[in-house]
């Protein structure tokens, strides 16, 4: 499991989803899981377990790029700090709702549709650029609550930064794109840490897992792609601040459809 193949598959992986992390406050795990779904495939892991440990290991990178891409961002002032206060608490609860309880009991190609589901959704409010009222604000402390509660639980099923729910329900309550991709990116660190601990209780004796794997945590895929993340997810954070928010829209949608497709065709196959 230690190939010079393997590493610098892996490597690449962490590059990529670390500049992805920074440009669209996604933490990288929409685009790592379905990658390193394929890269496990390869090696012999059945789909049931290499399915939950790519997500799992994808979710506890984000902890890594969060924090980097995170400090770009803070460094220009648009993280609005307020909301991550508010959506914090309900995270780390659904968080570990989700990843210590229904993800353990889920099929990995169930668990592969819903992943679909949700990305695909997703892409398409980006892509349609619905505007919402102009009145439309975020909620109160109850509310707020009670989507980061949605927002953890979602994101511990799929392994993603929460960005894909965190980014589009910002904009629908009126934030700027800039400062809900740059709040997003830190709303990924606790999304990561929560889900995380629950990976690791609830995978602690799953079959078939890949050797070296903490719970449902794959180590070496953890190590190589986190150490190799953090170095360009400042780079896309820089490059966020750059391009027109509706180019952030439009890469944002295409890459969620691409991800949804492989994963649906994924969870219908059975391969």
């Amino acid at each position: 499991m230690f190939e010079p193949q393997l590493i610098a598959e892996l490597a690449a992986l962490g590059l990529c989803a670390g500049f992805m992390a920074g440009l669209l406050g996604i933490g990288g795990g929409m685009l790592i899981a379905p990658f390193m779904t394929i890269i496990l495939a390869q090696r012999g892991v059945g789909t049931d377990a290499g399915v939950k440990v790519a997500i799992a290991t994808s979710m506890a990178m984000i902890a890594f790029t969060s924090l980097s891409s995170l400090r770009a961002h803070h460094k220009r002032g648009t993280v609005r700090w307020d909301i991550v206060k508010s959506l914090a608490p309900g995270i780390a609860l659904g968080g570990a709702l989700a990843s210590a309880g229904v993800f353990a009991v889920l099929k990995g190609h169930t668990v592969s549709l819903v992943f679909a589901a949700f990305v695909g959704f997703s892409a398409t409010q980006m892509l349609l650029n619905k505007q919402p009222r102009a009145s439309r604000r975020l909620p109160g402390a109850v509310g707020q609550s009670a989507a980061g509660v949605a927002i953890g639980f979602l994101s511990g099923l799929v392994g993603a930064g929460g960005g894909f729910v965190s980014v589009p329900y910002m904009l629908a309550h009126n934030v700027a794109m800039i400062n809900a991709v740059s709040t997003s990116a830190a709303l990924g660190f606790p999304i990561a840490f929560f889900n995380s601990l629950g990976y690791v209780a609830g995978g602690w004796e799953a079959p078939g897992l890949p050797p070296w794997s903490l719970g449902y945590i794959w180590l070496p895929g953890l190590l190589v792609t986190a150490s190799c993340s953090i170095w360009t997810a400042p780079l896309g954070a820089k490059m966020a601040h750059r391009l027109p928010m509706i180019a952030l829209r439009r890469i944002f949608a295409v890459l969620l459809y691409g991800l949804c497709i492989y994963m649906l065709h994924k969870g219908l196959s059975g391969e």
